[in-house]
């Protein structure tokens, strides 16, 4: 299952392991399309493996502003604290497995 994280959060639930990132808001189109693949993603892989957390922008603009995020949905990697990658746009199951594997 995906978590929700704020700016006040943000920091402690992603210092650890792997972390996807997803910055959204609630009025976004393709935020509301990549959701249900970030779903299914966390039921197949488990949380050891990746942990994934939803940040809404319109209601924590700290972390986004802190990371520079200017469109959205933005998919930031961060492995053990550091960010390692960043995408944006609408990514498939499969893409976002191969970043998985890639950064593993």
């Amino acid at each position: 299952m995906t978590k929700a994280v704020t700016d006040t959060t943000f920091e402690a639930e992603t210092k650890d392991g792997l972390v996807l990132v997803d910055f959204w808001a609630t009025w976004c189109g393709p935020c509301l399309m990549q959701a249900p693949i970030l779903e299914q993603l966390s039921e197949e892989l488990d949380e050891d493996e990746l942990k994934i957390v939803k940040i809404d922008v319109d209601e924590n603009p700290n972390t986004a502003q802190q990371f520079g995020i200017m469109s959205i949905p933005t998919l930031l990697f961060k492995k053990n604290g550091e960010v390692v990658k960043q995408v944006a746009g609408v990514h498939t199951k499969d893409q976002l497995k191969a970043i998985v594997a890639e950064l593993g």
